[in-house]
């Protein structure tokens, strides 16, 4: 398989639990990059769209979808539009995701069909005419370890992991570590893991605290230091077809993505071993 493109920076969000807060991460640190000047494509690979449709982006306006783009139907680019937010664009899913497996299942490529679709995006933009130009992309993945995430893992330089401040949260942690290595040694070699960011922390819960202890302990300094915590505005916003940051900018929630945009975009200079 063919390189990796240097531009765009491609980071899969993934997470085989659900309710870890995966699309709610993807939607405001997509918003949290654009509004601090980055070029950004939230790729929704989830079926159940939630990330197309917390954009903004209606259910009836999505002729086409990453469904197409696996199955070959278009382009990566001709599925993309634009959001309600400057420098932030989406290629929206639909249902149709939930039968892709077994459509592309006998391909010799199967794993590789989003990769080479954001590698075909990534070299036909540059210096095009109405050309893109992401810096980055970032691939909202299902909550299970399926082909759609293989796929998402096989296209990106890097995961983000979201965890819940839970019981349970490092639960299926090591599942999906190893899943990460299996891709890496078969499919992905420059995969590696960004970051864990750590979701829904409740100050006043005892649990949430020892949480934050036990994965840091754990994970050590593959956790961010900025944690999201849980925020009322944060959870009505999708509902208005809005990101947090544009629903309101100043609640705890969305200053806390931007924070962690600021991070991630820290860990990027050194991961290129570029002087911050």
């Amino acid at each position: 398989m063919s390189m990796l493109p240097q531009s765009p920076r491609v980071l899969a969000l993934a997470n085989q639990k659900g309710g870890v807060g995966k699309t709610t991460t993807a939607i405001n640190l997509g918003t949290a990059l654009a509004a601090i000047g980055e070029r950004v494509l939230v790729v929704d690979l989830d079926p159940q769209g939630n990330a197309s449709t917390g954009l903004g982006i209606d259910r009836r306006a999505r002729d086409l979808s990453t469904y197409d783009v696996l199955t070959g139907e278009c382009s990566l680019a001709e599925t993309i539009q634009e959001t309600a937010v400057p420098r932030l664009w989406v290629a929206p899913s639909t249902m149709d995701l939930l039968g892709v497996e077994l459509e592309i299942a006998s391909r010799s490529d199967r794993a590789h069909r989003l990769r080479s679709a954001v590698s075909e995006m990534a070299h036909g933009e540059r210096g095009s005419e109405g050309g893109f130009d992401f810096t980055y992309v970032l691939i909202d993945c299902p909550p299970s370890l399926n082909l759609l995430t293989i796929n998402a893992l096989s296209a990106s330089h890097s995961i983000l992991v979201p965890l819940q401040c839970e019981f349970f949260a490092l639960e299926g942690l090591s599942q999906l570590l190893s899943t990460v290595e299996q891709v890496k040694a078969a499919l992905n070699p420059e995969l590696s893991i960004h970051g864990i960011v750590l979701t829904m922390f409740d100050s006043r819960n005892n649990l949430s605290n020892q949480v934050v202890a036990d994965v840091r302990e754990t994970m050590g300094d593959a956790v961010y230091d900025t944690i999201i915590p849980r925020n009322v505005r944060v959870s009505e916003a999708p509902s208005y077809g809005k990101p947090a940051l544009l629903y309101d900018l100043k609640c705890s929630g969305s200053q806390a993505y931007l924070r962690l945009a600021s991070e991630i975009i820290q860990r990027e200079r050194a991961l290129r071993g570029v002087a911050a």
